[in-house]
């Protein structure tokens, strides 16, 4: 013990009070001792000096021993607290402990070895028991750190919370607009494409070659923009989901051929053949039929679109049993491998300038993957420059009514 140790002694029994002192000095290089007999006297020095340790006794000159050890504590006094006991009352030295007394010392058995060893371990646990109490405080503080820093992050999770549920009814506000004004625009426009069929067919009068010429501009823009106008429509209806699944019995086979049949006639001004390949043991499919077409006809028509000569192909066969897979080859000018990732997202084109040569959405392919998707299938798409794309789509013979 080689640190300067303040010890207080409080004992009426001056015997007691001398031995301990005379042991102290034995095993303790430096010390500051102090000496009371009374308990006013040690509350008076309690209040003035902090001690390493105190040695306290039964009986006091104006009082006992366990009341003083009673008042100490309340005083928030930290020190070690060894009592001095008689041989012949155990009861007393019971007491001491129970109340909180750190160790105890039998005053017949007062000697440098157990003043040494008392000392020694009551040092130890009170320095043990310092630091568990600074340890302690630093976890109240770090756990209100953390609680205040929960509080905050809560706080932030509420408020992105409220911004996500702000978003998706900002969201569902404007799918639902573009899919009303969609809506309200295909009726003026089919209108406009009724008209200039009847006008088409030159009845009552004939049309000069320039008339003709132009109502059959003002057709195919207003087919162009009716083309766009269901894009759009689609997709929102898809975002709000308003666009469920119809499942039912159909032949796959008469779908494909009387879908390529549809759209034979986009190819009439190319130099561009359009084939059919099926496959089928058994042509007969439980899954929605329109959503199907509508996948045929978006592919079918961006194969057209990108492929000014050549040839396109759609393939059916059966990969198993329980599984249709369908392709779409065209001899187009292909997708840039960079350009592969994104073609399912929507409003993504690989040419964005305002002077593209194809126009449209960038909606058809993400309209044709969410379908896909709701389907139960897969689809995939392989592409080379200036050689053409092959899009797969996978599909399960069999959807469940119960989806």
């Amino acid at each position: 013990m080689e640190q300067t140790l303040n010890v207080l002694i409080i004992d009426n029994d001056k015997g007691n009070r001398l031995a301990i002192e005379r042991s102290l000095k034995q095993i303790v290089p430096l010390l500051n001792l102090s000496k009371v007999e009374s308990r006013t006297k040690a509350l008076a020095l309690l209040k003035e000096v902090s001690f390493n340790c105190i040695f306290l006794g039964s009986l006091l000159s104006d009082g006992d021993g366990l009341s003083l050890l009673k008042e100490i504590q309340n005083m928030g006094v930290q020190a070690p607290l060894i009592v001095l006991t008689p041989p012949e009352n155990k009861k007393i030295t019971q007491e001491f402990m129970e109340s909180g007394a750190w160790d105890y010392i039998i005053e017949s058995m007062i000697s440098p070895d157990i003043l040494f060893k008392t000392l020694k371990n009551s040092m130890r646990i009170h320095e043990v028991e310092k630091e568990l109490k600074v340890t302690n405080q630093q976890l109240r503080e770090n756990n209100k750190i953390l609680k205040q820093k929960n509080k905050e992050l809560k706080q932030q999770q509420d408020q992105i919370h409220l911004k996500n549920l702000q978003l998706q009814e900002a969201s569902r506000r404007q799918s639902q607009f573009l899919a009303t004004i969609s809506h309200e625009l295909r009726t003026p426009m089919n209108a406009i494409m009724g008209f200039s069929q009847l006008l088409l067919r030159q009845y009552p009068d004939p049309l000069t070659d320039q008339q003709i010429d132009i109502i059959q501009r003002i057709f195919n823009n207003s087919q162009n923009l009716l083309t766009l106008i269901n894009e759009v429509l689609d997709f929102s209806k898809l975002e709000i989901g308003q666009m469920d699944l119809n499942i039912g019995k159909f032949d796959l086979d008469i779908l494909v051929r009387f879908t390529v049949e549809e759209l034979s006639s986009l190819t009439l001004n190319k130099n561009l053949s359009l084939n059919v390949d099926i496959h089928l043991a058994n042509n007969q499919v439980i899954n929605d039929k329109n959503f199907l077409k509508r996948i045929l006809i978006n592919l079918l028509s961006n194969a057209i679109k990108f492929t000014p000569a050549g040839e396109i192909w759609v393939k059916v066969w059966e990969m198993n049993p329980e599984r249709i897979a369908i392709t779409i080859e065209d001899t187009g000018v292909g997708i840039a491998p960079e350009h592969l990732k994104t073609i399912f997202t929507p409003f993504h084109q690989v040419d964005q300038t305002l002077t593209r040569q194809h126009l449209g959405t960038g909606l058809g392919l993400a309209i044709v993957y969410s379908l896909v998707k709701m389907m139960q299938g897969e689809i995939h798409v392989t592409s080379q420059l200036e050689q053409g794309s092959v899009f797969r789509v996978e599909i399960p013979r069999r959807l469940s009514s119960n989806l």
